[in-house]
């Protein structure tokens, strides 16, 4: 598992000792928690929900990056993500947000919002829910995401039981999105969701509490499509063959606001019988070709990302501890940074394997060994996959970190220095 070893220099870069040791509260002597939680990580990277069960795991430098002579058990792991609560979680994502905003991993101009369900067998009572109108009501494991539309990488996530109603769920992500993007009602975001989205309180919500737009389909309905054919043809703007837009105001049935919201109505066909017309909620006005023709498909971006990485801790609902389910995935979205980083070093084909691909194929896959020379940790790969393409970047490691400023130390291997060969 020699492979893992090439996260090592985009925790340097990232500041990832520092995130877990504010996490976990270790002081500078004590850091066996802060170890733990990078076993965590590491565990995430695989793609495996657990390596605890294969002590044969042992002596294939998996544990060695993680500064530990060991695998932890299943208790200690469960100690470690018990003694911390939800808000820590949500907090430890802020933190990583900022970090990531920082490094331009994240533009916030437009944000996708979706909801990432899994069918829960647990034990405990609670609400049931049909995943679809044609399938058996069961109990859920809810995962809600808040993902940058445009950089396709997740800004936070929150988690909860199948209780959880839409609006309330919302409002912790953009709670925590406007810590992390430090957005403004002078310049808002946009927010794009789909149509279970579409509700009172959720558009009353984003309009009081928030420095966001949201930009939701409405629901079809006959009374609905009557009044967009009811609109007179001069009220539509043409924007070419096929397109064109209608822009009117509207109250949402039962809200508590004076302000108006914004209709936008899409009519596409040329001949009046072949009219077919769409609605799209917005809580501010903008203009609405780039809101519906770029900015709205624009969220498809979100199943693209859990396809591509949800094996790294989101595929499964795990326990209805909320707490410790939450602490592991955010430890994940951790792993899922510090995988972005490593392949946009990486030449294609390399950065376009998805998570499993890549754990598979180059974290697991990568033959070598590890050796210590004096104060420095040397790996050596064998044969790599088109590594004359990306070598530059790992090669002399200490030289490289200090052109961009950044101690070589590596301080959860005790200060020893990290540099890689290819053979």
């Amino acid at each position: 598992m020699l492979g893992i070893w090439l996260l090592v220099p985009e925790h340097l870069r990232l500041g990832t000792w520092d995130l877990v040791r504010t996490w976990t509260g270790d002081g500078p002597v004590h850091t066996l928690a802060s170890r733990l939680a990078l076993h965590l990580i590491h565990e995430a990277a695989l793609c495996r929900p657990s390596l605890r069960y294969g002590r044969s795991l042992r002596h294939k430098g998996f544990e060695l990056a993680n500064g530990l002579p060991f695998l932890p058990s299943d208790m200690a792991v469960h100690d470690l993500l018990d003694q911390h609560t939800v808000e820590q979680a949500h907090q430890l994502q802020i933190r990583l947000g900022q970090l990531r905003r920082a490094s331009g991993h994240l533009s916030g101009q437009v944000l996708a919002l979706d909801p990432h369900r899994q069918i829960s067998h647990s034990k405990r009572d609670m609400v049931e829910r049909r995943p679809a109108a044609n399938q058996p009501a069961s109990k859920q494991a809810q995962t809600f995401f808040l993902l940058d539309a445009k950089t396709c990488q997740p800004i936070c996530l929150t988690h909860a039981s199948s209780a959880q109603i839409i609006p309330k769920a919302t409002a912790q992500l953009l709670q925590m999105a406007q810590s992390i993007l430090g957005c403004s009602r002078q310049s808002p975001p946009l927010v794009t969701a789909d149509v279970e989205h579409f509700s009172t309180e959720l558009l009353d919500l984003v309009r009081r509490d928030t420095p966001f737009e949201l930009l939701v389909p409405l629901r079809y309905s006959k009374k609905l499509n009557q009044h967009y054919r009811a609109i007179a043809p001069d009220q539509f703007t043409r924007h070419w063959a096929g397109f064109a837009t209608a822009t009117e105001t509207f109250r949402p049935d039962g809200s508590a606001l004076a302000e108006p919201c914004y209709r936008y109505i899409q009519r596409t066909g040329e001949c009046p019988s072949d009219y077919h017309f769409k609605g799209f909620g917005c809580t501010g006005q903008r203009p609405e070709v780039p809101a519906l023709t770029l900015d709205f498909p624009d969220r498809w971006h979100i199943e693209e990302f859990f396809r591509f990485d949800q094996d790294l801790g989101w595929k499964r609902a795990g326990t209805l501890n909320l707490n410790v389910r939450l602490g592991q995935m955010t430890l994940a979205l951790i792993a899922q940074t510090v995988i972005h980083q490593l392949r946009q070093r990486l030449a294609p084909p390399l950065r376009q394997w998805d998570s499993p691909h890549f754990a598979r194929d180059f974290f697991t896959g990568l033959e070598g060994d590890l050796r210590v020379e004096q104060d420095t940790i040397v790996v050596t790969y064998y044969n790599a996959q088109d590594a004359s393409q990306w070598k530059h970047h790992f090669e002399n490691l200490p030289k490289l970190l200090e052109q961009e400023k950044i101690d070589s130390r590596i301080p959860w291997l005790y200060n020893f220095k990290l540099d890689f060969r290819f053979k």
